[in-house]
């Protein structure tokens, strides 16, 4: 039996296709590197794939498994992943394969009825909640007051943003302000923290955060290993939510967490309805608010996005705050233009 991990293109990747179909896994597009062990024949009989630093797609042909293929399979992953420096390596998969992957040096951070989210880093969600904590002051950690919470990606941030977030203030004493860390955005996650920091300049009781690995934007949500995917969809959702309701929210004392409505996305959309169904069982109050509107029209970061790529830079100084139309001019390093 051969080993071999690279790109799959042509012929190859479509085996790879109709392998992952027989195991009832979809190939997800955005994976970039992917391990397969072919048989005498030069079938392939195992594989598994990265996406940044995320392993998925990981399978084994029933009538091969019990043979350890899985961990060299994962050890080929682990070693591609640290050629290209990523050391915090995280797992989406199924409940079932829980005792494979802690075997293979595997750690739970939340599992779900669908799906099981491991890291290979004992103490890496531990350490991510100490960090949320040193960045919020004293009183907030000893409940004097209420806490609310917003989970934005801010591509960019807008004015609509800000008139959530101080709309938001007028109802808790503390905001924790979660910007999500995911790099796949038409801004890098380093760009758009920037212009979140200069956007709520003057707002002191926001207090704000990078969601490293552990909160990801719902238009990324692993689904490859669901047949329906408006079902996985849901499914992950559901996995973000309860990760944020049962682990994050209880050490920053979050009461309540504040959504802008969302006319655009239907994917936001479903992820909002989740919401509204899941927080409350946990003790949080969702409450969804009017997304700010010019003209009639809410404005939104994709009209932004819109206007840069067509170089209508009046129309984006009155979309965003000063500060913020200052560092797209000037600063920003990277805008990746839509397709």
């Amino acid at each position: 039996m051969l080993l071999e991990g690279k790109p799959l293109k042509g012929k190859e990747l479509e085996s790879l296709k109709q392998f992952l179909k027989r195991m009832e896994l979809e190939y997800d597009e955005e994976i970039e590197y992917s391990a397969c062990i072919l048989n005498e024949e030069y079938d392939i009989i195992g594989t598994g794939s990265v996406d940044g630093n995320v392993i998925k797609c990981v399978a084994i042909d029933p009538e091969y498994q019990g043979q350890g293929l899985s961990a060299s399979i994962i050890s080929q992953l682990v070693q591609y992943e640290f050629e290209k420096g990523r050391s915090h390596i995280f797992i989406y998969t199924k409940p079932k394969n829980l005792r494979m992957f802690a075997d293979m040096g595997f750690y739970t951070i939340v599992e779900t009825k669908e799906i099981l989210f491991m890291e290979n880093r004992r103490e890496g969600f531990a350490k991510f909640l100490k960090e949320l904590q040193s960045e919020s002051p004293r009183k907030a950690l000893e409940k004097e007051g209420l806490a609310g919470a917003i989970v934005a990606n801010c591509n960019p941030f807008t004015n609509g943003h800000r008139f959530l977030i101080e709309e938001a203030l007028k109802k808790c004493d503390y905001l924790h302000l979660f910007v999500l860390s995911d790099d796949r955005s038409t801004f890098s996650a380093e760009d758009r923290y920037e212009m979140v920091k200069r956007g709520i300049h003057g707002l002191d009781r926001v207090i704000l955060h990078r969601t490293s690995d552990y909160m990801i934007s719902s238009s990324t949500f692993p689904t490859y290993f669901f047949k329906d995917q408006a079902k996985g969809k849901k499914a992950n959702c559901r996995l973000d939510l309860e990760l944020f309701a049962a682990r994050i929210a209880p050490h920053l004392h979050i009461t309540k967490r504040f959504v802008g409505t969302e006319p655009f996305c239907q994917v936001t959309g479903t992820y909002n309805m989740e919401m509204k169904r899941i927080l409350p069982s946990y003790g949080i109050i969702v409450e969804e608010m009017e997304r700010m509107e010019q003209e009639g029209t809410p404005v939104s970061a994709s009209e932004v996005r819109r206007c840069l790529e067509r170089k209508e830079n009046d129309r984006v100084k009155e979309l965003v705050p000063d500060a913020v139309y200052k560092y797209l001019m000037q600063e920003a390093k990277e805008f990746r233009t839509e397709s």
